[in-house]
Formats: structure tokens, C-alpha cells, sequence
């Protein structure tokens, strides 16, 4: 998962544990684990949501200071299905 640079210090201090996506398909898939930085995103769910799902307090616990900040970010691609993903940083990425 790729994540604006303004948001990446949130997700690894672990105050960012969620993301809003709009995708034509699902990107991510629970239980797997994707790069970030120095260490991992592991992610803990994915389900489909409605555009009216998104709420204020959602946006904020995304790192987002409105709806319309979010929305502005998240509709950036041709897709029109809407993901909430919760997900955990792990600093650590373990080397074979």
C-alpha cells in the first residue's frame, strides 16, 4: 500500500490505522503484508463501504482533516468502489 507522503509519520507512529481507498478492485487482501519504509504494512481487513459511510471522524482516524480532504486524495484513480482497509505498521521487516 502506498500512502501520501504527509500521512506515512501517522502510520508508522501508529496513529493512523485505517485508509479509505477507491479502487475499480480490491489492491490489498487481509492477512498479507506490503513494504513500507523501513518496515511493513500488515493489513488486519478490508471491506467494501458506500461513499455516505464516509464520516467526518472517519477521515480523521484515516489522518485526514475533513471528508472532503480524504475524498479529494482517494478519488484519484478511475476506480468507483469504495474500501475501508484496517491495517497496523510493523517497524521491523524480517530478513531471511
Amino acid at each position: 500500500m502506498v500512502f501520501t507522503k504527509r500521512l506515512r509519520e501517522g502510520v508508522r507512529r501508529g496513529f493512523i490505522t485505517c485508509s479509505v481507498r477507491i479502487w475499480k478492485n480490491p489492491h490489498v487482501k487481509a492477512g498479507r503484508r506490503y513494504r513500507m519504509d523501513d518496515g511493513e504494512i500488515l493489513i488486519d481487513s478490508i471491506e467494501p463501504i458506500s461513499l455516505q459511510d464516509i464520516t467526518y471522524d472517519l477521515a480523521v482516524e484515516s489522518g485526514f482533516e475533513s471528508r472532503a480532504d480524504l475524498l479529494k486524495v482517494a478519488r484519484h484513480g478511475s476506480g468507483d468502489n469504495v474500501y475501508l482497509i484496517r491495517f497496523h505498521y510493523n517497524p521491523c521487516i524480517s530478513k531471511p
